[in-house]
């Protein structure tokens, strides 16, 4: 296993091009007068504007999201001093993990100095290039020098990870261990073995939450640092020694109530956890190997609450918690500096998110496991996507209540939402329909209500107050599965329950479905049937009767299914010719809708013209103008293939019609998406820029185009979004995702306020009783 590991990390890091960064340009260089904006002679007028106002380099300039990540070798996590060319591996890591979870951009500089005087001189030398400095596996003391020079020196935040990092986490994890086991701050012994640079700091931290100084022992190896000793002494240590008669581990372990381990393998036995408090709480964080193993130590004391920092034991103490989310906040403040207030901001935020339910994304990464705050869920998992909204916002309002933020935030509101877009890509496109689906919250069901994807996305349905949710499922199993994943929504207050097995309306729906499918070979007894095993039959005829303005299905089953269901009972609006499915497709540039993703094969050239008005129609409700594009693999008639002419027929339906948007037809692909392009090709066109809508040929031309795109893009979807249904009925994909399904309820519910307001509805906006 170790030397597939090693192959495979060998490869990651060789192929498909070495390495794990790049420089992506943010700007567009395709023509000279890009050219000359980006560079000589239109950079001189940014240039001018700096130096007249300094301030201005976080608006002209990417320097205010970028980071140093700066080492130079010497204590290098696991591996030692092994120098600055080999660490740069472990610092491009360190990149990519800022760039992953929190946006932001790092440039990773390895220095060869070893003096810390002349290593402060060479960082504080880059401080007109960065927002912020991330001090990485620097040996102690010369860490405790270059950070408190590089801190004096310098006006934009200084943060070593390998200190307060590992002490932000630690300190999450005390302050949630002593909440479980109510134990007081104040009056917590705690005893640590190691005095490091991390260990220092963790202390630090601990005394800033509330720990009596007098109430710590720290261990070395060469016993308790205690007053008046001399052995293996200097000042920054000293700081911590006490009066005490104990001399060893051993002795200082009796009647502690934390141990913090930051040291080696084996350095805690199970005789002297033995000795530890009630509830012992046991931090073990060497690496790969803690200081005790937990199954040591829960033989020993079986009411210990341990943590370690390896990934395969629960209550992993990681880095990644923190830093990106800590500088996140202070780079979006413009802080001089990080200070107390905002590690401790960010200890609080770390802690209460472990209290709340765990996010749909956190259990996928971590295979399902029920998370719920307890003796092995002390802390948020890293991949948890709450913790940018929770723990920046915390250090940003912390650096702001402090007096370092150079720019304040005033809405913070806004800003939490803002930081939603470094997880959910599409969230900013999404953004008006959330906020017009807060404003007046529509009654939407979920057939498919016994998912756990659903579950997960009701408790952030009610929580973002988007909808009135109401679910088709057997309650038994529905209660089952929300205590089991540690949801906070309640049946019957939060949530309205139809259950297919106690129903009052089930002899009543059932006469109605027969009713409207007697025709279709649906007899009264098949109807019965058809309501008590069939959601999306239960949740179309919820629509059909006026019990809810929308509904959403699909999360089982084939779409075709769905699709025939909906049809059948809800049925299309009137005059219009069949349905279709529109995709929003989120691209790192750009949104782009393709039409038809779901229903139609091979539509007439009057079902594409009706596609066109109704998709533009619904992209309107996104706050997007619709530039539509008829595509074909035609380009203004270079093709008389029945296809070709199929598209430019509804082009000319589109011209007899007159639409209120910009389209055009039929053209390729690439002249749809590039303004240059068309121009070529043809010059008169009456689009401009580059489409946002395209209109397929046939399903095949659409799914393809659609899955390419995502695939190779790195798009994220939102959608299929149905258009033409008489009443808002979405089927989605069985692979959506939670966050795709909370999307997708924001556009049911802005659908149905769209229907009010047309009077196009059979029942008001308003709570129905269950």
């Amino acid at each position: 296993m170790a030397d597939d590991l090693t192959e495979m990390a060998l490869r990651y890091h060789r192929l498909p091009q070495p390495g794990k960064l790049a420089i992506v340009a943010t700007k567009p260089m395709e023509t000279q007068r890009d050219l000359s904006l980006a560079y000589s002679p239109g950079v001189a007028k940014a240039c001018e504007l700096i130096a007249e106002d300094p301030s201005e380099a976080a608006n002209m300039t990417s320097r205010g999201n970028l980071v140093a990540v700066i080492s130079n070798g010497t204590a290098v996590l696991g591996l030692g001093n092994i120098g600055p060319l080999a660490s740069k591996p472990v610092m491009e890591g360190k990149a990519v993990l800022f760039k992953k979870f929190a946006g932001i951009d790092v440039f990773d500089i390895e220095v060869a100095e070893t003096d810390p005087h002349k290593l402060v001189d060479i960082v504080c030398a880059l401080e007109p290039t960065f927002g912020g400095v991330n001090l990485e596996d620097i040996k102690a003391p010369e860490c405790f020098i270059v950070e408190k020079l590089c801190r004096e020196r310098m006006k934009i935040p200084v943060f070593h990870d390998d200190q307060h990092g590992t002490a932000i986490c630690v300190g999450a994890a005390v302050y949630n261990a002593l909440r479980l086991v109510e134990k007081d701050i104040a009056k917590a012994r705690v005893v640590c073995s190691g005095a490091g640079a991390a260990a220092q700091a963790c202390l630090d931290l601990l005394i800033s939450m509330g720990v009596d100084r007098q109430n710590i022992l720290m261990c070395d190896r060469k016993g308790v640092v205690y007053e008046g000793r001399d052995e293996k002494m200097d000042p920054y240590k000293g700081r911590f020694a006490v009066k005490t008669d104990k001399r060893d581990l051993m002795g200082a372990i009796e009647g502690a109530d934390v141990f913090l381990g930051v040291s080696g393998p084996g350095t805690l036995t199970g005789e002297m956890v033995a000795k530890m408090a009630e509830n012992p709480i046991i931090l073990a964080l060497a690496n790969p190997t803690p200081e005790i193993m937990p199954e040591e130590a829960k033989a020993a004391r079986p009411d210990a609450i341990i943590a370690t920092g390896r990934s395969d034991y629960p209550n992993q103490v990681n880095n990644v918690l923190c830093f990106p989310f800590l500088f996140r906040g202070a780079l979006d403040t413009g802080a001089t500096v990080i200070n107390e207030a905002m590690k401790v901001a960010a200890v609080k935020a770390i802690a209460d998110l472990a209290m709340a339910e765990a996010s749909d994304v956190v259990a996928r990464a971590y295979g399902g496991e029920a998370l719920s705050f307890g003796p092995e869920y002390l802390i948020p998992k890293p991949f948890d996507p709450r913790l940018i909204t929770e723990v920046s916002s915390a250090v940003a309002q912390a650096a702001m209540d402090s007096g370092v933020a150079t720019r304040p935030i005033e809405d913070m509101a806004a800003y939490r939402r803002k930081l939603t877009e470094y997880v959910y890509r599409s969230s900013f496109v999404m953004k008006p329909l959330f906020d017009r689906a807060r404003e007046k919250p529509a009654r939407v069901a979920y057939a498919e209500g016994e998912d756990e994807r659903t579950l997960r996305a009701l408790q952030i349905v009610v929580d973002e107050g988007l909808a009135e949710p109401w679910i088709v499922g057997r309650r038994r199993v529905v209660e089952t599965r929300i205590e089991r994943m540690g949801l906070r929504i309640r049946l019957g207050k939060d949530v309205h329950l139809v259950d297919p097995e106690d129903d009052e309306r089930y002899r009543e729906y059932s006469a109605a479905y027969h009713e409207i499918a007697a025709r279709r070979g649906v007899s009264p007894a098949k109807a019965r049937m058809a309501m008590r095993t069939d959601t999306t039959v239960i949740g179309s005829m919820m629509v059909h009767m006026g019990l809810v303005d929308a509904m959403i299905c699909g999360l089982a089953g084939e779409a075709a299914g769905h699709i025939r269901t909906v049809r059948d009972i809800v049925g299309a609006e009137e005059g219009v010719r069949d349905l279709s499915g529109l995709q929003l497709l989120v691209l790192p540039n750009k949104a782009l809708f393709v039409a038809d993703t779901l229903v139609s094969i091979d539509p007439s050239a009057e079902e594409l013209a009706e596609m066109a008005i109704l998709a533009a129609e619904t992209v309107r409700r996104f706050g997007i103008e619709p530039k539509v594009a008829l595509v074909s693999h035609s380009n203004f008639g270079t093709s008389r293939a029945p296809s070709a002419d199929k598209v430019r027929r509804a082009t000319e339906i589109l011209d007899s019609l007159s639409p209120n948007f910009q389209y055009e037809g039929e053209m390729q692909a690439d002249a749809a998406l590039s303004a240059a392009i068309r121009e070529q090709a043809f010059p008169a066109s009456r689009l401009e820029g580059a489409a946002n809508v395209l209109i397929m040929p046939t399903l095949d031309a659409a799914n393809i185009a659609f899955n390419m795109v995502k695939a190779l893009g790195d798009g994220v979807s939102v959608g299929p979004i149905m258009v033409g249904m008489a009443k808002p009925a979405h089927v989605v994909a069985p692979s959506i995702t939670v966050r795709g399904l909370v999307n997708m309820t924001a556009v049911a519910v802005v659908d149905a306020q769209d229907r009010v307001a047309s009077g196009n509805v059979l029942a008001p906006l308003s709570s129905a009783a269950e």
